[in-house]
């Protein structure tokens, strides 16, 4: 892979996209980067759910924590860093029961 091919596959890392969801009965929609999208799918397919599955788990989870969250969004941005920030811990660790399950209880 050249350098500029390795450019744009950076650069489309940080573009943003809108995708569609149904959270609690009701349609919304959540814009992120292409990346957190990558992550989440990492996620979901470790717990063996599909992307709205996990994220509705997510949001469910996150509700009855009664965290106030005013930015789904910028939730699931540190729901993903703290999964990459767990992955990359040594394998002698303890590891979770599933990402989702650590994520929710490290935020």
């Amino acid at each position: 892979m050249s350098a500029m091919d390795q450019r744009e596959d950076t650069a489309s890392l940080y573009e943003s996209t809108r995708r569609s969801v149904r959270l609690r009965g009701s349609v919304t929609s959540i814009r992120l980067e292409n990346g957190f999208w990558q992550v989440l799918g990492e996620m979901a397919e470790a717990d063996n759910l599909s992307l709205p599955q996990l994220i509705n788990r997510l949001h469910e989870n996150l509700a009855d924590t009664q965290i106030e969250s005013r930015n789904f969004a910028s939730f699931l941005r540190v729901v993903c860093a703290q999964y990459l920030t767990d992955k990359a811990q040594p394998e002698d660790a303890e590891t979770p029961q599933t990402a989702t399950e650590n994520a929710l209880t490290e935020s």
